[in-house]
């Protein structure tokens, strides 16, 4: 049915989105779409073409054949004429579904909409389907990322939120490999195009970055997807469609064998992904050893995995959550390293959590080597810090215990005496005191004291005693409970004490080796005080004096307090210097070990400090070094020109020779070729003790190409250079007299080696944002590992038969290109020989687009061969790489 007859109130909401996403242009996304298109032709669907550019491609137009087409809108800008696509007339048309290609494109000012995914929307809202295209390099998160790989910045974007909210995203890709054989082909570019854009864009490299971006993307957004399904339907239960394991650990030795089987129960599955989490205790320093911990950090990062640090008053519970939250199928254990008598305080965090997983968890309970060795001394509690549920079961078992018991030993028919009353009554104090320390104790020692009394010594049921010696027994009872209940508690607090001083010890002796090795970054530092402290953020201030404001020096987690008294606990270092921490009021007991990091951080700062001043000596101290060795190696190179200058002026003046014209005229073409070579390398000489110190300011200002080029020449003959700079190349900003030694050292070094008879071509183009000179000559090349080292100073490589020189032309010219933000690096030449790519900053005008009319009447179709995603109207393009398009081979 022809949807222009469909009444609009038959229009069922908003029309569906479908993307094909490309991990690359090139890949065959366009094709994809039109292939789709007729599918749905064939069983009957409404579907037209919104805006679909085959860009010459002889498949992708066949492609068109048998789709009926929206006719375009051609609008004009700067005296060009520049088709886009009419939304009035697809609206009007109102088809089920139509194609609109490169939805990141920009359209011409003075259409209906600034970018081609707003008319997309607006035909959505208008209850048609739509199926566009989008390569990965254009999302707008990405941009950053796509730019330090490929060294292209994506001027056309759209936003992720458009893609996300797509009904369906296709992927479109294929290996690099296949993806260059099928532009070397010809079905991507013209064959004048293709060595360019495989050298520049799609290197391997780049294309297999390019892909790993797409893939992810792609399974964040089913990941993404996946969890709205699980909530909107309310979904507790894992559903394994990947393999996630959470390995927890304790920060004993056992973690390393934890996480190593972990990885290797991942590799077993697609895709699979490995959690470390250590649960940390809601109060006081953790458990762990914090050396232990770093190695078992380093460890699941260097395998792949991540490591997480999570706060919790329970550990299963923590543990349990944590995994149900990542989506998780499988959780790592290691066997328990509690002593068998442990057991009686409970089953144990590894059984817990086997209980409480449910189906939908599998738990791996792995043995090692410190199974049943004991778990060691616990953190460091004072009896006042026992936490909230040991002191109410001191004080149950204290107070509560013993009234049962008298109600027991009441009811029984057994009279076991008062001495053996008096035992079990002990019992329970000795209880309490081990669990709620000497306060509930003592409590046990008056209650038990006074139910003895009432209820075991004569008379019965009175608080008054009738034999003394009963009154001797009961008080006795009471101070031996009182002295046991003490001893128990002194013996407790001992024993924390301990634990808490040997946990101390290895922070601190931790600290002391890091000092000596110089192992932590600042943010490392203060990451492991947070973990340590259970802390919410850490931040390390300094000012410059009283009267000054607090600055950062360093901060880790959210929202860090900007001043010392802003944070919940402040650490003093010297009288600039302070570490806030924000999360928790800590105990004074842990402000001695806070102390030790806190000395420990502001030493890290200074060594950073200095690092950084030693790097200024270091590259001063090299400049020392450089300029001795120039001088050292020049020496030769300066005596050559002056001496065939001396020689030709002392010819001259020679008065018993009578010298003809002709020979005159050669005496002095030596003198001035001598002059001339000097000058060259005095010049080069201090060109390169300049870049070495530094003092080098480009005087950055726009310039066209082609007023610079042709100048750099000037040194060598005309008939050894032939020079191609279109006058239509954006103009570059660099500092002119900068480029114009740049390119003239290039050159001269080509020439140099270059066969008689081989000219050296000088040719430009652009790249994207960016602007490449290219310098290629046909000599005996460079070997790949010797590419860099022509850059160094005084290199030269071969035996230069007809040069002369020190080896600081390319040097100078890499420095100077770099000091105007470009880069110069050397290549093969197709066929034998070095190519020179120097490559500078395109002009980008805030207007866009800005193309010409040159430019839209390239040599293949409206927009030239080299613009599917976004024609160069957008961007003054010869090589554009970046947007490509075609059908499978």
């Amino acid at each position: 049915m022809n949807g222009a007859n469909v009444p609009e109130n038959e229009r069922m909401g908003r029309g569906k989105l479908r993307i094909y996403l490309g991990a690359a242009p090139g890949v065959g996304k366009t094709y994809a779409m039109l292939s789709e298109a007729h599918r749905r032709v064939e069983r009957g669907g409404d579907c037209v073409v919104g805006f679909v550019e085959h860009h010459g491609r002889p498949r992708t137009e066949v492609m068109l054949h048998g789709l009926e087409q929206v006719p375009r809108r051609t609008m004009s800008y700067r005296g060009a004429d520049f088709p886009e696509m009419d939304v009035d007339a697809v609206l009007a048309r109102g088809p089920a579904m139509a194609l609109v290609d490169e939805l990141a494109h920009t359209n011409v000012p003075g259409s209906r909409n600034a970018k081609r995914w707003q008319d997309v929307e607006e035909l959505l809202r208008a209850g048609i389907d739509v199926v566009s295209t989008v390569n990965i390099q254009h999302l707008e998160s990405l941009g950053d990322v796509v730019e330090s790989i490929t060294g292209v910045r994506q001027r056309e974007t759209v936003p992720d939120e458009v893609v996300r909210r797509a009904d369906q995203i296709e992927l479109v890709d294929m290996s690099p490999q296949a993806l260059r054989r099928r532009m070397a082909h010809g079905n991507v570019y013209a064959s004048d195009k293709v060595d360019a854009a495989l050298s520049n864009y799609f290197r391997p490299g780049n294309l297999t970055a390019l892909r790993e971006l797409a893939l992810l993307w792609v399974a964040d957004r089913v990941d993404e997807y996946l969890r709205e399904y699980r909530g909107e339907h309310d979904i507790r239960s894992t559903w394994q469609a990947r393999e996630r394991i959470v390995v927890g650990l304790t920060g004993g030795p056992e973690g390393r064998t934890l996480i190593r089987r972990a990885a290797r129960l991942a590799e077993k599955g697609a895709g699979g992904e490995v959690l470390a989490v250590y649960i940390a205790a809601s109060d006081g320093l953790t458990s762990a050893s914090p050396k232990e911990l770093a190695v078992q950090r380093t460890l699941v990062e260097d395998l792949g995995g991540t490591f997480h640090h999570v706060i919790g008053d329970s550990v299963p519970d923590a543990l349990l959550e944590f995994a149900r939250g990542v989506n998780a199928t499988q959780i790592v254990l290691g066997s328990s390293r509690r002593k068998a008598w442990q057991y009686v305080f409970g089953p144990g965090v590894g059984a817990t959590v086997a209980r409480d997983s449910g189906p939908d968890l599998d738990v791996h309970i792995v043995t090692h080597e410190e199974v049943a060795k004991g778990r060691g001394l616990p953190v460091a509690r004072t009896a006042a810090r026992l936490g909230r549920t040991r002191i109410t079961a001191g004080w149950v078992v204290g107070v509560v215990l013993p009234v049962l018991l008298a109600v027991l030993l009441t009811h029984v028919d057994a009279d076991l005496g008062l001495a053996n009353d008096m035992l079990l009554f002990l019992s329970l104090t000795v209880a309490a005191a081990l669990l709620g320390g000497l306060f509930p104790a003592l409590a046990s020692a008056a209650v038990g004291s006074l139910l003895l009394n009432y209820y075991f010594a004569p008379p019965l049921h009175r608080l008054t005693i009738s034999d003394p010696k009963n009154v001797v027994a009961i008080a006795v009872f009471f101070g031996v409970a009182v002295s046991v209940a003490s001893v128990v508690d002194l013996a407790a607090r001992r024993t924390h004490q301990a634990a808490r001083l040997r946990a101390e010890s290895e922070i601190l002796s931790f600290l002391a080796g890091s000092v000596l090795r110089g192992e932590h970054t600042l943010d490392a530092l203060l990451e492991r005080v947070r973990e340590t402290f259970s802390m919410e953020s850490v931040a390390l201030l300094e000012r410059a004096s009283e009267v000054e404001p607090w600055k950062p020096a360093g901060s880790v987690g959210p929202s860090p307090a900007g001043r010392p008294e802003d944070a919940d606990v402040d650490m003093p270092i010297g009288d600039h210097m302070a570490l806030a921490l924000s999360g928790r009021v800590l105990p004074a007991e842990d402000r001695r070990v806070l102390g030790a990091f806190a000395a420990q951080a502001a030493v890290v700062l200074d060594r950073q400090r200095l690092v950084g001043e030693a790097e200024e000596a270091r590259r001063l101290a090299e400049g020392n070094r450089i300029r001795t060795a120039l001088l050292a190696a020049v020496s030769h190179d300066l005596r050559t020109p002056l001496a065939s200058i001396k020689a030709s002026v002392s010819s001259l003046r020679s008065e018993d020779v009578d010298w003809s014209e002709e020979d005159r005229a050669l005496l002095l073409e030596g003198i001035e070729e001598g002059a001339d070579r000097l000058d060259h390398l005095v010049g080069n000489l201090l060109d390169m003790s300049r870049l070495q110190t530094g003092t080098v300011t480009p005087l950055i200002r726009e310039i066209d190409l082609d007023e610079v080029v042709p100048m750099a020449l000037g040194g060598v003959p005309e008939d050894t250079v032939v020079l191609d700079v279109p006058e239509t190349l954006p103009m570059v900003a660099v500092d002119p007299g900068l480029l114009e030694r740049t390119v003239a050292n290039v050159v001269e070094n080509a020439v140099k080696y270059s066969p008689l008879g081989e000219p050296v071509l000088v040719a430009a183009s652009v790249l994207g944002d960016r602007v490449e000179v290219r310098v290629v000559d046909r000599g005996p090349g460079v070997p790949d590992e010797a590419k860099d080292r022509i850059f160094a100073p005084f290199q030269r490589h071969g035996d230069a038969p007809r040069g002369a020189g020190v080896g600081l032309g390319l040097a100078v010219a890499r420095g100077f290109a770099e000091a105007m933000g470009g880069t110069l690096a050397a290549e093969d030449t197709p066929g034998g020989g070095l190519t020179m790519v120097l490559t500078l900053r395109a002009v980008t005008p805030d207007r866009a687009p800005h193309a010409t009319a040159d430019d839209a009447a390239g040599p293949d179709g409206a927009f030239g061969a080299f613009g599917a995603d976004s024609p160069t109207r957008t961007e003054r393009v010869d090589l554009d790489p970046i947007r490509q398009e075609a059908g499978p081979q």
